[in-house]
């Protein structure tokens, strides 16, 4: 069984960075060269309210919760987020990488059947961004929270949700990184998070996917009168880009602070309603930001 032994639970991510850069094997994949390695894994407690938010850098938090909520909207619409100021999904979604990816018949900011449809519409047939696939699918995410709000069946370990369809990723934009998640609780109200990821940019991407799945699994508890317990991260290519290097070398320099404290202010009828009003986060304290080009 996983278990942390580190004195700080980011240390975790900061052995990673050395481990690939020291031991990983140079590759050239589909958007460039990377050194990487393959499986890893990484325990977080989300315990006394924590959330585990990078501190050798700044993390973009509120970016980060605005795409998950999207995610758990079902929206796949980058305009929704572009509305929100949210650029990261931008170069997935321009009219030259749908091109590229054979999406002709999309139009510009649709991004297909990805993260969230998959989550509340799985394998439904999927037209446009724009249309009503309510009551069509598999709703994956709302199956999961009628579990965890009965406690007969919150014990089950059937809670699992994937966002890999292979009927529907040659729709996608870009098939999905973070693959598999499944929920967990003990003790009869102790809710732990699982997520296995087949692509891991450890520059920039997994920073953001433990911020969301930790901000997902603390939103999940609350709705569902639950403690968030643990988040637990299973990792597959783990990988950094050529242009990151010297970068990443200056971030594993840095001492970690404590993780800061997440408080859900507010209880929703539904997932779908809550939103950064919703949400307070203490004593963030955190080392300068550090810039890297984000790859398409």
């Amino acid at each position: 069984m996983l278990r942390n032994q580190y004195k700080h639970e980011e240390d975790q991510y900061l052995d990673m960075i050395r481990d690939i850069l020291r031991e990983g094997s140079l590759e050239e994949g589909r958007n460039g060269y990377t050194k990487s390695l393959f499986g890893g894994a990484m325990r977080f407690s989300l315990k006394n309210n924590t959330i585990p938010l990078l501190t050798t850098k700044k993390v973009a938090w509120k970016t980060c919760f605005r795409e998950l909520m999207w995610f758990v909207r079902g929206q796949t619409d980058n305009k929704v987020l572009q509305k929100q100021k949210v650029k990261i999904w931008n170069v997935n979604a321009s009219r030259e990488f749908l091109d590229s990816r054979g999406l002709t018949h999309l139009e510009e900011n649709d991004l297909g059947p990805v993260y969230g449809h998959q989550w509340r519409h799985f394998n439904a047939k999927y037209s446009t961004c724009h249309e009503d696939y309510t009551n069509k699918g598999v709703d994956q995410l709302g199956n999961i929270i009628k579990m965890l709000k009965d406690p007969s069946t919150r014990t089950s370990r059937r809670m699992v949700m994937s966002a890999w369809n292979p009927c529907q990723l040659d729709e996608m934009a870009l098939p999905p990184c973070h693959v598999l998640t499944q929920f967990h609780v003990t003790n009869g109200k102790e809710l732990s998070c699982s997520l296995y990821q087949r692509s891991c940019d450890i520059g920039l991407g997994v920073p953001f996917n433990i911020a969301s799945y930790s901000f997902l699994t603390h939103l999940i508890a609350k709705h569902c009168d639950l403690v968030p317990k643990d988040f637990v991260y299973f990792m597959g290519n783990v990988h950094i880009y050529d242009d990151h290097f010297e970068r990443l070398k200056d971030q594993a320099l840095r001492t970690p602070y404590a993780f800061p404290t997440l408080k859900v202010l507010n209880k929703h009828d539904t997932i779908e309603e809550y939103s950064l009003d919703d949400i307070q986060l203490e004593n963030y304290e955190y080392h300068p930001p550090i810039q890297m080009k984000m790859r398409g």
